[in-house]
């Protein structure tokens, strides 16, 4: 490139202690470019993004922004320099308006005695969500909006302050397939203006249709920046992982079994008349946009959503009482998608997170048996592949794909016969997806039956056996393994059918 970088990373370093995060990263990021950030969990994408914004002071090196060395005390200070971050989780206030959350702490928007010029404000907002093709009003209450509005306030939310580089902390992770497009456009709009983007994701189908260029860490360094052009996502994947992975989807279709759960009938506030059946050695994906009641029919079955009408049956009997308790003593586990709100408590060891549902089992005469827990969690990890210093070793400060290892762990250790995985590799990078996805195969392999609900299309085409669509709360399609594709997954699940499967 003949114009010089906007944004100059130059040898920069960071330890916490006993770990060395960061090791000398050189990075430069240009005007008007997408510039891809890749690297497997603990890579150091989270770190050196929060050095960037102020979150973290850096150890050895600088950062220089237009022409200037920088040393950002806070997000603010950045913000107000011209870099911008958004973040997986949207930093939104639910409770106030969408011209409220946009310029909540902008400078320029107050008469002279402090009140807010709420006529300019509007305008603004109005100003700047047009330009991002929103149509939403701006009086508009957060809460009322969806994910993909509230994205874009985010993205606003960084016009507003003139910011001219944006980084985009998985984007994408909380938005629907069909809806991913949509960013792109924005990304393309903003890129056309000149600002410059940062895209950090896990999903190498987004990096290579959106990038310019990637840079890709591994192990706290950067060990190649590319053009995208010049490259294929294969040689990028083998330089993040530092071993080349020829196999990403290991599945091998079974004859299936006896049934292992049959759904009748289910109807509650979120879904409606749902049927169908799951057989022993068999991986049954569900799939939908976002509202299409897939992820409540998991939660319904598991019991953490009540059904007004139908039946869940499994070997072991029928759900009666429907509560989560039940529902393990039916044979029943659920690994939840959210890992870090729902699956685990990143204070605790990955001792304590394995038995939390089943205190009972490792207790004797009210206290827990340390030995029995300690020999249980070995060998989990041996298992499984989990990367830890020792069975003690607190969540936070695991990686999110042997995070989300522990949550299977600890459902496993259930030892049920049907288990529900709802986004199972969600925010995991493509090396540990590629070992849940082994897991998850040599489970069904043992005769585990397993319902994945997924919003990745190629994951669900890869690993699934049979395929249930939903659209609105009901069944609008089930296909067989060999009639899948993206096209008849996403018309399947845009258009109801009224199909039951």
């Amino acid at each position: 490139m003949n114009e010089k970088p906007i944004l100059q990373i130059r040898q920069v370093e960071k330890r916490f202690p006993g770990n060395y995060v960061l090791r000398k990263i050189d990075l430069d990021v240009y005007p008007g470019e997408v510039l891809g950030l890749i690297g497997e969990n603990g890579a150091g994408k989270s770190t050196l993004m929060k050095i960037i914004t102020g979150v973290y002071s850096l150890d050895g090196g600088e950062i220089i922004f237009e022409g200037q060395k920088v040393s950002f005390q806070n997000t603010k200070e950045a913000l107000a320099s011209g870099i911008a971050i958004i973040h997986q989780e949207f930093n939104l206030f639910q409770n106030l308006s969408v011209a409220e959350n946009i310029f909540l702490d902008r400078d320029g928007y107050h008469d002279k005695g402090g009140r807010v010029d709420w006529k300019k404000t509007r305008q603004e907002a109005r100003r700047i969500l047009k330009e991002l093709g929103a149509e939403f009003d701006v009086d508009t209450q957060v809460s009322e909006i969806g994910v993909r509005e509230q994205q874009l306030i985010e993205i606003a939310k960084a016009i507003s302050s003139n910011a001219k580089v944006i980084i985009m902390d998985e984007p994408s992770a909380a938005l629907p397939q069909n809806e991913v497009g949509h960013l792109f456009d924005v990304i393309r709009l903003l890129k056309e203006r000149g600002c410059s983007i940062i895209y950090v994701s896990h999903r190498m189908k987004e990096i290579e249709e959106i990038c310019d260029r990637v840079a890709v860490l591994r192990n706290g360094t950067n060990v190649g920046t590319m053009q995208l052009a010049n490259t294929n996502m294969h040689e990028i994947i083998t330089l993040m992982c530092g071993r080349e992975i020829t196999d990403y989807y290991p599945h091998v279709q079974l004859e299936p079994g006896d049934v292992a759960l049959q759904v009748e009938g289910l109807t509650n506030q979120y879904v409606k008349n749902v049927s169908f059946r799951v057989h022993k050695k068999e991986i049954l994906g569900i799939y939908g946009l976002a509202g299409s009641g897939s992820v409540q029919l998991a939660e319904c079955i598991f019991g953490l959503n009540r059904f007004r009408e139908g039946k869940i049956v499994t070997v072991k009997g029928t759900a009666e009482k429907h509560t989560p308790e039940e529902a393990m003593s039916l044979g029943i586990a659920y690994v939840p998608p959210d890992r870090r709100r729902e699956g685990i408590i990143k204070e605790l060891s990955v001792e304590k997170n394995l038995i939390l549902p089943q205190l009972r089992r490792y207790s004797k005469a009210g206290f827990l048996t340390q030995k029995k827990i300690k020999s249980r969690t070995i060998e989990y990890m041996k298992q499984l592949n989990i990367l830890a210093v020792n069975s003690r070793m607190l969540l936070d400060n695991l990686s999110g794909g042997n995070q989300q290892k522990v949550v299977l762990a600890r459902w496993l250790d259930v030892q049920p016969d049907v288990l529900i995985l709802n986004e199972p590799t969600r925010g995991v990078d493509i090396g540990a997806k590629v070992e849940i996805y082994a897991l998850i195969d040599k489970l069904a392999q043992q005769g585990l039956s397993i319902v994945m609900i997924s919003s990745e299309i190629p994951e669900v085409i890869g690993m699934c056996d049979r395929v249930i669509v939903m659209n609105k709360g009901r069944i609008s399609g089930t296909f067989a393994s060999s009639e899948l594709n993206q096209e008849v997954l996403l018309n399947t699940a845009s258009v109801a059918q009224g199909k039951e499967g």
